[in-house]
């Protein structure tokens, strides 16, 4: 009887919630999967098994962890381009490309992008002093949208900023020597977003374009799909996100967050080239979730259905706050609830930090809603009953 073929093994660099989640989806693929992870404590150490302790930064720590994989990917962007160099070198295929990845590690090189490809973004320039801020803004008008081309996250390194208040961002051109990026503040209707995956072989799938909603810098809520989004929009922005994947060569999921304007356009704010906090939502509520779908694309397996399995899904995040036990709060929401679906992250609770997130579904938007806000804040402790 002949053996069966070795299943294929993905290195994820990063042990955050999102290489946890792709925990599941690679049990189901029969393929392997390795995670690069900085401590055995770390949220996806602790779900998985194959472990390699090391530093992203570190060229041979994760040049060791990929030897024998097929396939090297990420649950961050930070993995600087000479690790990414080295694995490939090694022959080992790293997806997304570093040639994309770029895109989503600098924002500069995102927006100077984008500008060449025609993609709707808000007007930005890159300035070297503060001089250069007052001159954009003169044109754009006051206040405007000050960021560090990278490193970035959750509202970390962008600041809305006036006349008066340029002195906030004094301390971010020592670390930017090729200058800062500034923005037009777009005055928006809401925020959208658009997930969509792409293999190698160029296969693409898209989930329905989503709404999200922030509280002080970090995701708070989406709903899928996007509530009244007309179909003309929701085309444009969907078509956004494909086209930016196939230009920039995309492997994996890819998230393109977005402003939706009052005169009907859709303007591209940030990129990111994995698995993204306004896709959790596709875990119970799609076909195919976002964490089997970058799993299938990295691997240029053919892609899932993204379908949504009703008519409207609704994710909180479950925030870390003044009430460490969130599990005894989330067994009283398991009894409330049954149909409600709660995900811990078994990360340490600290103020404002992402430690799970609740998804619920249904044929009623408000229903929908008010379940999974209710479930969130309980598990928070920002209500009682």
């Amino acid at each position: 009887m002949a053996s069966p073929a070795a299943a294929p093994t993905v290195v994820v660099v990063g042990g955050g919630q999102l290489a946890r989640m792709m925990a599941p989806a690679a049990v189901a693929l029969g393929v392997g999967l390795r995670v690069v992870a900085q401590s055995r404590q770390d949220s996806a150490a602790l779900a998985i098994p194959d472990v390699v302790v090391s530093e992203h930064t570190d060229l041979a720590g994760v040049c060791a962890a990929a030897e024998g994989a097929a396939v090297l990917t990420f649950d961050h962007e930070h993995v600087p381009m000479p690790v990414l160099a080295a694995v490939a070198q090694a022959g080992v295929a790293v997806r997304p490309a570093a040639s994309a990845l770029r895109h989503a590690q600098d924002k500069i090189v995102m927006r100077r992008r984008l500008a060449g490809g025609s993609i709707g973004q808000p007007r930005w320039q890159v300035v070297t002093d503060p001089g250069e801020i007052s001159a954009f803004a003169e044109q754009a008008g006051w206040p405007v949208v000050v960021k560090t081309p990278r490193g970035g996250y959750d509202g970390k390194g962008v600041r809305v900023v006036d006349e008066t208040s340029l002195q906030q961002v004094q301390s971010w051109w020592a670390d930017s020597p090729d200058g800062l990026l500034v923005e037009e503040r777009v005055d928006f209707v809401r925020e959208l977003a658009v997930l969509v995956a792409r293999s190698p072989s160029g296969q693409a799938a898209a989930w329905p374009v989503v709404q999200t909603m922030q509280r002080d810098g970090i995701c708070d809520t989406v709903i899928a799909p996007a509530p009244e989004l007309d179909d003309e929009l929701a085309g444009i922005a969907t078509q956004t996100g494909l086209r930016i994947a196939d230009q920039i060569g995309v492997t994996g999921v890819l998230a393109v967050e977005g402003f939706q304007t009052a005169d009907g356009r859709f303007l591209v704010n940030e990129l990111a080239m994995r698995p993204h906090n306004s896709g959790h939502w596709t875990i119970d509520a799609a076909v195919t979730s976002q964490f089997e779908q970058h799993l299938r694309a990295v691997l240029d397996l053919p892609l899932g259905d993204p379908r949504p399995r009703a008519r409207w899904a609704v994710m909180c995040n479950i925030l870390g706050g003044q009430h460490p036990d969130l599990y005894r709060s989330y067994l009283h929401v398991m009894a409330r609830d049954p149909a409600l679906k709660a995900h811990l992250y078994a990360k340490a609770v600290r103020p404002g930090r992402k430690v799970g997130h609740v998804t619920a579904y249904g044929a009623d938007l408000d229903d929908v809603q008010a379940r999974a806000r209710h479930a969130a804040d309980f598990i928070m402790g920002v209500i009682d009953e």
